[in-house]
């Protein structure tokens, strides 16, 4: 984790569960329970005239549906819901999107990317069987006892492969405004969390629902995965940072994990830093060449399960895709179907932290 002392808190805890607390005028804030490290995602209605919009759905399981039940007949206004806004397309933020659009006939809003995405992993996916996730494993120095392990985990409870999504969408785009109770909200795209991120700004109420983008603890995973076995989409996101610094200093941001807080700009550049601060203690253990998997422990300072170590390599791998784009590392693969990674800036000597680095984060985040 990475969290800025300098962010201030509208509210100090959340609403109670099947509860809505108004945020300003027009919006709504609600939460959902998940299970694991994280028991919650912040989740908002946004009020129409005649209707309302949900922005991000909970997980699919009968625990959210019910509570969604609880909202539809005691909060709306006898009101209906007339679309539902994805940020993007993973489970907790999408699982109960098919349960909404068809219970009240109304569209689903999303990027291209993250519809197509969502819909390529939705009923099942061998992503986990293929060949080239055994190579990617095998490349990153993990044992082939890891990957079918991993496949095993993966098959039992891959919560991809029980999304059922909507068979339509309205594709949203960077740049496009969504006039909901007479407020333009704006869509603005950010990668490398995900392919095609919307955040939705309101520039009028001074807000932004922020998604899995810009959180104020967590540091949102950023990885590479057998899917896309050569993407760099640390570059992505470092890239979507900076141009978010331009959004207003006084932003409450409206995020899908933690609390609302202001200081948007110093959360962005505490994220930057924490990943800059990451690649160079990455460069400074590879002046002799490392396997990918002995690079966790810079990361990461907890052992890991099978699941966490497989997020926690896709963040390496992220970090080490970024500094081969910045001449800073150099990859190679041995004969024994490994990759090992060198440093090769010659300023590293001038750039090492003498006075050490951020600690470790405990474990990668499932967000």
């Amino acid at each position: 984790m990475s969290q800025s002392s300098t962010l201030s808190y509208r509210w100090s805890d959340h609403p109670e569960g099947g509860t809505l607390r108004e945020v300003a005028p027009t919006v709504q804030w609600l939460k959902m329970p998940l299970d694991g490290g994280l028991d919650h995602i912040n989740l908002y209605l946004l009020e129409d005239d005649d209707g309302w919009f949900v922005v991000d759905t909970g997980w699919n399981d009968d625990r959210t549906e019910r509570l969604w039940d609880g909202i539809f007949e005691a909060h709306l206004s006898n009101k209906p819901i007339k679309g539902v806004i994805c940020t993007h397309f993973h489970p907790d933020h999408i699982g109960q999107a098919a349960m909404i659009t068809d219970r009240f006939r109304c569209p689903l809003y999303m990027t291209f990317k993250e519809y197509y995405q969502a819909l390529s992993f939705a009923g099942g996916s061998r992503r986990s069987q293929s060949w080239q996730a055994a190579d990617f494993y095998a490349r990153a120095g993990m044992t082939k006892t890891f990957s079918i392990e991993l496949r095993k985990m993966m098959d039992r409870g891959n919560p991809m492969a029980k999304q059922v999504m909507p068979t339509s969408f309205q594709r949203i785009e960077h740049g496009d405004v969504l006039t909901i109770g007479g407020h333009d909200w704006r869509v603005v795209v950010g990668s490398g969390h995900s392919p095609e991120h919307a955040c939705l700004h309101c520039a009028g109420l001074r807000l932004l629902i922020s998604g899995d983008q810009v959180l104020p603890v967590i540091t949102s995973n950023v990885s590479v995965f057998p899917n896309e076995p050569e993407a760099n989409p640390l570059k992505l996101w470092l890239e979507s940072h900076e141009r978010l610094l331009d959004l207003p200093a006084d932003t409450l941001v409206l995020p899908a994990h933690n609390l609302p807080f202001v200081g948007v700009r110093e959360r962005l550049r505490s994220l930057i830093d924490h990943h800059a601060d990451r690649m160079l203690a990455i460069e400074e253990h590879c002046v002799e060449p490392r396997k990918a998997v002995e690079l966790i422990p810079v990361l990461f300072k907890r052992e890991l399960n099978f699941i966490g170590t497989m997020m926690a390599l896709g963040e390496v791998i992220a970090h080490l895709h970024q500094l081969m784009h910045h001449r800073r590392i150099e990859r190679k693969l041995h004969e024994d179907g490994a990759y090992r990674f060198t440093s090769i800036d010659p300023s590293l000597p001038q750039r090492v932290h003498l006075r050490g680095h951020m600690d470790p984060d405990d474990a990668p985040m499932m967000v």
